[in-house]
């Protein structure tokens, strides 16, 4: 079966002081079209990682150190950055977490979606304005044509996520990304995002990635889930069996530790982040690696420091009285201490 997406041994690594941190290792899966695959985990997982390294969006200094990630028989990470750069919203579109941060403040929703619009597609002119309109209208906001000309602080949360998403789907892209599209918003919108992201699927039959923390969004939109575990995919399998028959113990984890309304409990169920990933005596080790680390740094940031600043303050006239004697001052700088160590940003 030929698959939409298809990720074959991914591995991502960031240079630390002393050597490498892998984000993610040998990470592998597909999304076929019409699909929504659910990536699932605690903070720090690797979730983000993942959707980041398919994007090509890896903050610097981590980089893809091995692996294939096939778009339609595209390899991007072959890929040069021109060519990437032209994937990103034509092929590939992203949902960010945070729609207030996404959205650019000083720019009218219409010029964001206008802008997305000519970047990835072929419309000129007043198909511009159209299309705009119609993206609006397909992610479910009244009045666009009057939306448009609104900035993102006039919108709820929900609504400036739509936007979010409708400025995703302006190129026509063939697989989308989502991370954490619901956790900045209110409950009680959640579920309406949910769902206008699993219609659109299935309507425009687009692969989706859902990633989150939450099992009950997995269980309520994914059709599978990938249960990610420090940098390591530890299950991946339909969201029916992931639910209803774990078979790896952080996944068991996992779902006992979503609230029930049929069950009352004296405290909430824990995840264990060392079921059956590692023993404990090997979970011991690592985190004695990484005090051990931390000693090191601590060590060299007792060196002295290049740059000291004790209780700095710096003042600038306000205004003048009647009299030359009477100021008004402005403090721009109160009372600031602070130091900068060698190879310290």
């Amino acid at each position: 079966m030929n698959h939409l997406l298809e990720v074959e041994g991914l591995t991502v690594d960031y240079p630390i002081r002393r050597g490498v941190f892998t984000a993610i290792e040998d990470v592998s899966f597909h999304v076929s079209a019409g699909e929504i695959l659910g990536v699932v985990g605690e903070s720090g997982a690797g979730k983000s990682t993942v959707g980041a390294a398919i994007m090509r969006l890896i903050d610097y200094p981590g980089f893809i150190r091995s692996g294939k990630i096939v778009l339609s028989g595209l390899d991007l990470a072959s890929l040069s950055d021109q060519d990437m750069t032209a994937a990103r919203g034509r092929r590939i579109g992203m949902i960010f977490q945070d729609p207030l941060t996404a959205l650019n403040p000083v720019l009218t929703i219409g010029t964001q979606i206008r802008e997305t619009i000519r970047k990835h597609t072929t419309l000129t002119g007043d198909a511009v304005d159209a299309r705009a309109v119609e993206l609006l209208t397909q992610v479910g906001i009244p009045e666009p044509e009057r939306r448009l000309a609104q900035y993102p602080h006039q919108f709820s949360g929900g609504m400036r996520q739509r936007v979010v998403i409708a400025i995703a789907l302006s190129g026509e892209p063939e697989l989308l990304i989502a991370d954490e599209p619901t956790t900045a918003l209110d409950v009680s919108i959640q579920s309406e995002i949910l769902d206008l992201i699993r219609g659109l699927c299935r309507d425009r039959n687009l692969g989706v990635i859902l990633i989150t923390h939450d099992m009950a969004v997995i269980n309520e939109v994914t059709d599978r889930v990938a249960v990610m575990l420090r940098g390591h995919i530890v299950e991946i399998n339909d969201t029916r069996n992931i639910i209803d028959a774990p078979a790896h113990p952080y996944t068991q984890s996992l779902i006992s530790a979503v609230p029930r309304t049929d069950v009352k409990l004296d405290r909430f169920q824990m995840v264990d982040a060392t079921a059956g990933g590692e023993s404990a005596v090997e979970a011991m080790g690592k985190e004695v690696a990484w005090l051990r680390a931390a000693v090191t740094e601590e060590a060299e940031a007792a060196a002295p420091p290049m740059i000291e600043v004790e209780n700095l303050t710096v003042r600038f006239i306000k205004s003048r009285g009647l009299l030359a004697r009477w100021h008004t001052y402005f403090n721009a700088v109160d009372d600031v201490t602070l130091e900068v160590r060698r190879g310290e940003t």
